[in-house]
């Protein structure tokens, strides 16, 4: 059966893309052999969706890898990693005012404030190394990040902040650039 679904897999797959498996993670992957590009997510013949975001990443003691970009071993549990990244949520947004709506508090600030906000905390606080380039991840499209994150990213509008996504990464808010 799991041969079968494999198969299936790899016969739908678009020119030059074949299935791997990963050594380190023992999963199969999608690898381009004319780019040299590889993906978790099966790729599609479709056109390819390109999104950007920043991202403010709080790792904690349960991540996948839980240091920090600097080098220094994180020691926050997962629950103070999400209460962190509300909290900063927070500082970029501010406080939702009586039954204020999430985007009446956002339209509050215009998006390019929002954004210079958004991109300091990025640099003073991220545990991620694209904190260097306040947060900003650059254009990426379908497969390129862990599922949630793109699920959320995806979510969003330009213009948008998310509220806590977890990851295996750890705890991100994200900001939806294109």
């Amino acid at each position: 059966m799991e041969q079968e679904q494999q198969q299936q897999q790899r016969s739908a797959l678009p020119p030059n893309w074949e299935v791997r498996t990963s050594k380190s993670r023992g999963m199969d992957y999608y690898f381009n052999r004319v780019t040299g590009e590889s993906v978790w997510e099966p790729p599609s013949a479709e056109k390819e969706v390109e999104m950007r975001a920043s991202h403010i990443l709080a790792k904690h003691i349960k991540s996948r890898n839980p240091m920090s970009w600097k080098k220094v071993p994180v020691e926050r549990t997962p629950e103070e990693a999400e209460a962190k990244v509300r909290d900063l949520r927070q500082q970029i947004i501010g406080k939702p005012e009586g039954d204020e709506t999430e985007e009446e508090l956002e339209a509050r600030i215009p998006a390019k404030e929002r954004l210079a906000r958004f991109g300091k905390l990025a640099a003073e606080e991220s545990d991620c190394s694209s904190a260097r380039h306040n947060g900003d991840l650059g254009f990426f499209g379908r497969g390129k990040m862990q599922k949630a994150f793109e699920q959320a990213v995806l979510s969003l509008k330009v213009g948008q902040i998310s509220g806590p996504v977890k990851s295996d990464s750890g705890y991100h808010i994200i900001f939806r650039t294109k």
